[in-house]
């Protein structure tokens, strides 16, 4: 009985756990023997992967930085018409041509029931002054009171000027906080709130009363990188200004930036003011059907936004804006459209085309990291042929081996998988630091999957090569190695 036992491959012996759990403390064994040489394999899997998951979070920061972005200025429902050159058919009627008049507005009101609000827009280049300083907005413009609705704004002080205010051209404007921050001083810097309200503002010249001002607006992690400065400063007052500057200088871009530039006056008081000295019935032309006696036109405008009743309606609602204006343009497609789909559907793209550029990059990397860990696997096995000769001469399987040979090749892409793992950590911060966008990268879970589970799907195929040419070995030519 106890030759009989001797003649048996010891592997047989024991549970299939217990030889599993052998074959993980070779494969470890045989890794910390040549600690440097499988540190450099790792490397490509490690390079692999934290840059998977790097791009990952760039790419997931952005995505959710222009989806808040898109909510901001008014959501998917807005339609943005503005004037646009004649076709190529049509340039001979070019001096006919009106663009986009306040007469469409009241068209569209009365003709087009899938718009349910309207905001026309007339811009004004402007330079604002007060306090002893000058400043230009990005968004200086004309509108009736309905855009702050159309637009997502929220007035914190004061009021937004009524229709009442508008048909009277009243020298009255709401600002927004990067007004009052470049006039009277950004609170963040000065430690005290202003509230303008009531101020004197001159906009090219011209005396204007602000009555109101929107809200600070920026993004979730603006917030919070904002929340986190303030708490550095009360904790550490002299460490925490480089910090607080640098979020400060975060938040100049983007469509938090642009709402917080915007300066809106009423639409009357821009067209009488600035652009004509007609009387506000010209403003109203239309409303009766047609234009009343004194009018001095129709005035033009820079654009005007609709916001329609679902996005599901999209089509529908442009060919009905489209239908009204062909009619009040006389056939002459001097207009066209801006939607905000137009930009979900460019995210959309940018996304998928930087996913799949950075998944490309980094596949590459963890292709090379593949490379090596083979190359490696080849190396240790002819180091390894008497070994798992001697192995075989006492009864381990060809499946025995073959399993060893795939189990250290994985233990190489897992530990290299973790590590990373834990580089892309360093790297994402890295990239938060220095990255010229406003939004901060976001790690995910799916994404630290992703890259684990290729890690370890490129120690599996890389492992087999090396694993079936150690299995095939024959026990007696190993033996004779040299």
């Amino acid at each position: 009985m106890k030759a009989l036992e001797l003649n048996l491959p010891s592997g047989d012996l024991r549970p299939a756990s217990g030889q599993l759990v052998i074959t993980l403390q070779t494969g470890f064994r045989e890794i910390w023997a040549h600690k440097f040489r499988s540190l450099l394999t790792m490397l490509g899997i490690i390079l692999g992967v934290s840059s998977l998951v790097a791009m990952s979070a760039l790419v997931a920061g952005m995505e959710k930085g222009a989806r808040e972005a898109l909510i901001a200025i008014g959501g998917l429902e807005k339609v943005r018409v503005e004037a646009q050159e004649l076709p190529i058919d049509q340039r001979h009627l070019s001096d006919q041509a009106v663009g986009i008049t306040i007469n469409d507005v009241w068209a569209l009101s009365r003709s087009a029931p899938l718009v349910t609000k309207l905001s026309p827009e007339m811009r004004l280049p402007a330079t604002l002054s007060a306090n002893g300083k000058r400043f230009r907005p990005w968004n200086c413009v004309g509108v009736w009171p309905v855009a702050v609705e159309m637009n997502e704004h929220v007035v914190e002080y004061g009021r937004m000027f009524t229709s009442m205010d508008d048909e009277m051209a009243r020298s009255v404007c709401v600002i927004g906080t990067a007004t009052r921050d470049e006039l009277w001083g950004d609170p963040e810097k000065t430690g005290r709130e202003v509230n303008p309200v009531g101020e004197i503002i001159f906009v090219n010249g011209v005396p204007f009363t602000i009555i109101g001002m929107f809200r600070h607006y920026e993004s979730e992690q603006d917030r919070k990188a904002r929340e986190l400065a303030k708490a550095e400063t009360a904790n550490k007052p002299g460490g925490a200004v480089a910090r607080n500057r640098g979020w400060a200088g975060r938040r100049n871009g983007g469509a938090f930036a642009f709402k917080n530039r915007t300066v809106y006056f009423p639409l009357n008081t821009v067209w009488m003011k600035f652009r004509s000295g007609a009387t506000y019935a010209a403003l109203n032309a239309g409303g009766g059907g047609g234009t009343p006696a004194g009018a001095t036109g129709d005035p033009r405008l820079s654009s005007l936004e609709a916001r329609i009743v679902s996005v599901d309606l999209l089509p529908e609602a442009l060919q009905q804006i489209r239908n009204v204006l062909m009619s009040t343009h006389k056939g002459i497609e001097d207009f066209t459209f801006r939607t905000q789909e137009d930009w979900a559907d460019q995210i959309k793209t940018f996304v998928h085309n930087a996913r799949m550029s950075g998944g490309l990059i980094a596949g590459i990397s963890l292709l090379v990291g593949g490379i090596g860990i083979m190359n490696i696997m080849l190396a240790s096995i002819s180091e390894r042929v008497r070994e798992i000769g001697i192995r075989k001469s006492v009864g381990a399987s060809t499946s025995d081996i073959f399993i060893q040979i795939i189990v250290e090749a994985v233990v190489i892409a897992v530990l290299g998988g973790l590590a990373g793992i834990g580089t892309s950590f360093i790297l994402v911060h890295l990239i938060s630091s220095f990255s010229p966008t406003d939004n901060v990268p976001i790690v995910t879970l799916t994404s630290l999957a992703i890259a684990f589970a290729f890690s370890v799907l490129i120690g599996i195929l890389a492992g087999l090569f090396p694993a079936i040419k150690a299995a095939r070995l024959n026990p007696i030519q190993a033996l004779r190695y040299e």
